[in-house]
């Protein structure tokens, strides 16, 4: 038997559970025996009394379940202090951010653990069921939008009423990636007049397919600016110029403003200057989904709603925490999918294959070898 512990989330701005409910049968199934940390699931709505029903154990002694267990799932870091409870040679699985957490990555080593950074996972068709990073930008695009309206002095939509018509919100989408799309899709749906501006060609496409207007000023320097994995690379100085200035006239012709555009492991760049956010309506509102890496915009602030000029500036971090449930589902089912591939189902025993690009691309750590970093 496997024995998997299911750890609650300490930071105060983390909502989520690695594991729901209604996935612990999944994980039965397959020869585990699961234990929640006692009120683990309680912030997204998932009491310990349902983890019960599905015959789950729930743990008041933390540092001796640590202990005992093979597998531990996690939605963020573990506590390098917790870490050192662990067993040699156990498995740590969640957003580990391998590249700002040195000190844990000695102790993985030192300990022998087998750690997973799943915001490491490869974009590749059999990895999409996997990929915590694109379920929780789904979620993330979408409430940046919800965000947007309620901060928003007006409506989105056009009405037309007897004492006149109230014209739609003009919203502009930077960056058309998971997170990108679903804010238009949102927006779309809310009945505001969307376009997006992306830095891959590619994305134009997808971007029409919403019924959103895509936003090209360089076309031939647009074909080249993706990588092989779909992510954006890191434009020149001359293109970034041409950019700024394309920006500070589209920008301001429009309400409300969703920046999504991020560059893996690098500061995000910077979309809207002080100068431009200064031209824009009063009024008008801009949400930095950027902003925990240096953020789109100029003057953006994480967690605060700046007001600048009248213009309302967003910068709430971890979004996908802001919509904790239906979060949580997702990343407890992309986390299942997971750990599926490092079970031997003969055996019923983890097998950790390196030959598998999923495996070898997501490990940080594994006997006593750092990986990945």
């Amino acid at each position: 038997m496997i024995n998997l512990l299911v750890l609650k989330e300490n930071s105060d701005n983390e909502n989520r559970v690695a594991l729901v409910p209604d996935e612990i049968k999944k994980y039965l199934d397959l020869g585990f025996k699961v234990v929640v940390e006692k009120d683990a699931g309680t912030k997204s709505g998932f009491l310990d009394e349902d983890y019960k029903k599905a015959n789950a154990n729930i743990s008041n002694n933390i540092k001796k379940s640590i202990k005992e267990s093979d597998v531990i799932i996690k939605v963020q870091k573990l506590d390098p202090g917790l870490i050192k409870e662990m067993k040699t040679g156990a498995i740590l699985i969640g957003l580990l951010s391998p590249q700002k957490n040195s000190s844990e990555n000695a102790i993985y080593n030192k300990k022998k653990i087998s750690a997973f950074a799943l915001e490491n996972i490869p974009r590749i068709t059999r990895a999409q069921d996997k990929d915590v990073l694109s379920s929780q930008s789904n979620l993330a695009g979408y409430k940046a939008v919800l965000d947007a309206a309620h901060e928003y002095s007006k409506s989105f939509p056009m009405m037309m009423t007897a004492a006149g018509t109230v014209t739609p919100a003009k919203v502009l989408v930077l960056g058309a990636g998971v997170a990108g799309l679903q804010a238009i899709a949102t927006a779309k749906r809310l009945g505001a007049v969307v376009s997006a501006y992306d830095v891959r060609l590619a994305a134009k496409e997808e971007v029409e397919s919403l019924g959103a207007k895509f936003v090209v000023f360089d076309e031939e320097v647009l074909k080249k600016s993706q990588t092989e994995g779909g992510y954006a690379k890191e434009m020149t100085e001359d293109y970034k110029k041409k950019q700024e200035q394309a920006l500070e006239k589209s920008i301001p012709e429009n309400d409300i403003i969703i920046c999504t555009a991020l560059i893996p492991n690098k500061r995000a760049p910077r979309l809207i200057s002080k100068k431009i956010i200064e031209k824009m309506k009063s009024e008008s509102v801009i949400v930095d989904l950027a902003v925990e890496t240096g953020g789109n915009a100029e003057l953006s602030e994480e967690n605060k709603i700046i007001v600048h000029k009248g213009i309302k500036i967003i910068g709430y971090t971890n979004y996908p925490s802001r919509i904790p449930g239906d979060s949580s589902t997702l990343f407890s089912k992309n986390v299942f999918n997971f750990i599926k591939i490092l079970i031997d189902n003969e055996n019923k025993k983890i097998k950790v294959n390196l030959d598998d690009e999923i495996i070898s691309k997501t490990l940080l750590s594994h006997q006593g070898k750092l990986m990945n970093l």
